[in-house]
């Protein structure tokens, strides 16, 4: 009889071990399908618009970016507005600098140094979840909070794609909600709370959570269309810590493309302010 209990215990245990090593590969794959929607490849080149709103909903400023989001955490932005012209923002892993035009010497910064409005260098230059975080899947429940629609709808709620992006996700539509932990030091987030469709795993809505374990933004990201081949198209930052604007970080394009070694050489891009 002590022999059948003994092989029950360890049998439970090794199905429950089995369980659980199960379920922390599906969440990575989760992790992983999530990004998808943002990056799609290894090496791309992302034309990035970012819009401020005032609190009445108003636009106030803008700014473009050419961001090469490479493989290997490796990122480098060039900054296209005439106000910022010339200006380039390099991340390889943990370590991010800023080079201007008139200097020869890059300028270390952190992820959240800000560009526009809620929209830090970090928003821009990282488009992945499943390297930089450890994610714990949290059951299942609604993809949208009860009564958040209205309070969710973007600044600029006219634009018919972000008509279809406020009905994608209905308060009925069932989601994954993801706690993210960061697992290195250079990210722009301790923690995030993420919420992605249950059948595609979508990203749906994120809150965002800085060092000192602060609500510092809450992200509602938009789709270009409906179903299979979707793609993220913008991601709507909204401001948590003092003013709640919003700041819309659109991705105009993408196409896949490898740059040179050099250009993710800060020295190199310090000697060479223009590369195209």
């Amino acid at each position: 009889m002590k022999t059948s209990v003994s092989t029950l215990a360890a049998a439970s245990l090794i199905a429950l071990l089995a369980a659980t090593t199960a379920q922390a590969q599906d969440v990575g794959t989760i992790l992983k399908n999530a990004d998808s929607y943002r990056m799609g490849s290894d090496n791309l080149q992302v034309d990035t618009l970012v819009e401020t709103f005032r609190a009445d909903g108003t636009p106030d400023k803008e700014r473009r970016y050419t961001v090469f989001a490479q493989s290997g955490r490796q990122s480098l932005v060039l900054m296209q507005s005439p106000a910022e012209k010339g200006q380039k923002v390099l991340m390889l892993g943990d370590d991010f600098w800023l080079l201007m035009p008139n200097s020869q010497r890059p300028l270390r910064i952190t992820p959240m140094q800000k560009l526009l409005g809620d929209a830090s260098t970090g928003d821009i230059a990282t488009m992945s979840w499943s390297g930089d975080y450890t994610a714990t899947l949290n059951g299942e429940e609604a993809c949208q909070p009860a009564g958040a629609a209205d309070a969710t709808a973007p600044p600029d709620a006219g634009k018919t794609q972000e008509k279809k992006a406020t009905s994608a996700h209905p308060s009925s539509q069932v989601c994954y909600p993801l706690s993210l932990q960061a697992s290195r030091k250079g990210v722009t987030y301790q923690r995030i709370e993420l919420w992605v469709g249950k059948q595609r795993h979508e990203p749906v809505r994120a809150n965002l959570y800085v060092q000192s374990d602060k609500l510092a933004k809450q992200a509602r990201f938009v789709m270009d269309k409906p179903g299979a081949g979707a793609t993220v198209s913008a991601m709507v930052l909204t401001d948590q810590l003092s003013n709640q604007k919003q700041t819309r970080v659109t991705y105009l394009s993408r196409k896949d493309r490898t740059v040179p070694a050099e250009w993710l050489n800060p020295m190199f891009l310090a000697r060479n302010p223009s590369l195209e």
